[in-house]
């Protein structure tokens, strides 16, 4: 059986710095066909997000990697996340804890999705958030450019306390235009998270459930004790650090099935 997650370098892919929604960061570019944006957990652009970014290319997938945080292809470590984790906590870009809120990172984001959209296939683009960016997906939705959402382990804002936990991840208003884009335009999005995480609590995904409905999927992979996967029971990245290249795994057959949805949301 493998024992790491796929990993990826990033040789092949094009570093361009771009600029929207009054931020400049680098993104990263490889591949053809149907436009995702994948928005690195923290730390940020580690080889195993790079794993994942490889693999939807593989797929058939035009993929941009934006960096708004970290050292891209730098390995993941204790010190690394928590030096990152601080940077985040205080940058009013990402505002880490607040609630209800407009998260203002994602005005360069729904830029970023605007731009591959307009030069790739389909009928929008996929979004992929995990982690602390995994909300950031949904927020980029408000705009008709984006077709799906990967909300994928929802950390942010971090939960400290039950409004935390159940706030959603992004703002009300931002929430009902992307609970209309559901009812009126098939836009749809996939949620994903371990049991057991408490970094990315059940409660947020009730709350999205209630808003999105029929439109919002979720995976949910067991890992409590003696869970067939044999997960931690602190498991938390379903599409990177957890997937093993082995058939029958669960979280390799979630990122089937991630791939699948966005197969289907952005055809033409």
């Amino acid at each position: 059986m493998a024992e790491t997650a796929p990993r990826g370098t990033l040789e092949g892919w094009v570093r361009t710095p771009f600029t929207g929604g009054g931020f400049t960061y680098d993104c990263y570019e490889k591949g053809a066909g149907p436009g995702v944006v994948l928005i690195p957990e923290l730390p940020g652009i580690t080889p195993e997000v790079l794993g994942l970014a490889e693999h939807l290319v593989d797929e058939g997938f035009t993929v941009v990697v934006p960096s708004p945080f970290g050292v891209p292809e730098k390995e993941k470590s204790a010190g690394y996340i928590l030096r990152e984790v601080a940077r985040v906590c205080v940058s009013a870009e990402f505002r880490a804890f607040a609630l209800d809120a407009e998260r203002p990172v994602t005005r360069f984001l729904r830029a970023v999705a605007a731009s591959l959209n307009a030069r790739t296939p389909g009928r929008g683009v996929g979004v992929i958030g995990m982690c602390f960016t995994g909300g950031f997906a949904l927020a980029t939705a408000v705009d008709d450019a984006v077709a799906a959402s990967v909300v994928s382990q929802p950390a942010a804002p971090f939960p400290l306390g039950a409004a935390r936990r159940a706030d959603p991840g992004l703002s009300g208003v931002e929430l009902e235009r992307v609970a209309e884009r559901a009812r009126t335009t098939g836009f749809c999005a996939l949620g994903l998270r371990f049991s057991d995480d408490g970094n990315s609590p059940r409660p947020r995904f009730d709350a999205l459930a209630a808003r999105l409905g029929d439109a919002f999927e979720v995976i949910e992979l067991h890992s409590s004790p003696g869970n067939a996967g044999g997960f931690s029971p602190r498991a938390h990245s379903v599409l990177t650090a957890e997937v093993r290249d082995v058939p029958g795994h669960p979280a390799l057959e979630a990122r089937a099935k991630v791939v699948a949805f966005l197969r289907r949301q952005l055809a033409a």
